[in-house]
């Protein structure tokens, strides 16, 4: 028989951990920490939000560059990898304009009414 196909019964069972009451201590130091401020944004945010871009057109375009390239050899053409090429460059255009626009419509939504 192969040793890992045996059962194996000797690893302990997980066991629910109860919950334990906090302290009133620990309550009142959760309760006097600071707020964020409504109208401040945490930097990594906006940096996870602009480095996307980075790679959200490169990576459209070389995706369809492959996939054109794969269906030239399926289909023994010579010319379809500039379709994919052509697709992929506005699919990533697309998705950096719709990116830009939800960025732009939260902006505008959290702003204090004047």
């Amino acid at each position: 028989m192969i040793p890992s196909a045996m059962p194996c019964n000797n690893h302990p069972q997980i066991i629910a951990a109860k919950r334990v009451p906090t302290s009133r201590s620990q309550q009142d130091y959760n309760s006097r920490m600071p707020l964020k401020p409504p109208g401040k944004k945490d930097p990594f945010v906006s940096l996870a939000r602009y480095s996307e871009i980075g790679f959200i057109i490169p990576s459209a375009v070389l995706l369809g560059f492959f996939l054109g390239k794969v269906l030239d050899y399926w289909l023994h053409t010579k010319w379809l990898y500039l379709v994919g090429l052509l697709f992929g460059a506005v699919v990533g255009f697309w998705q950096v304009i719709r990116m830009a626009l939800g960025a732009f419509g939260k902006d505008s939504d959290s702003s204090p009414p004047q």
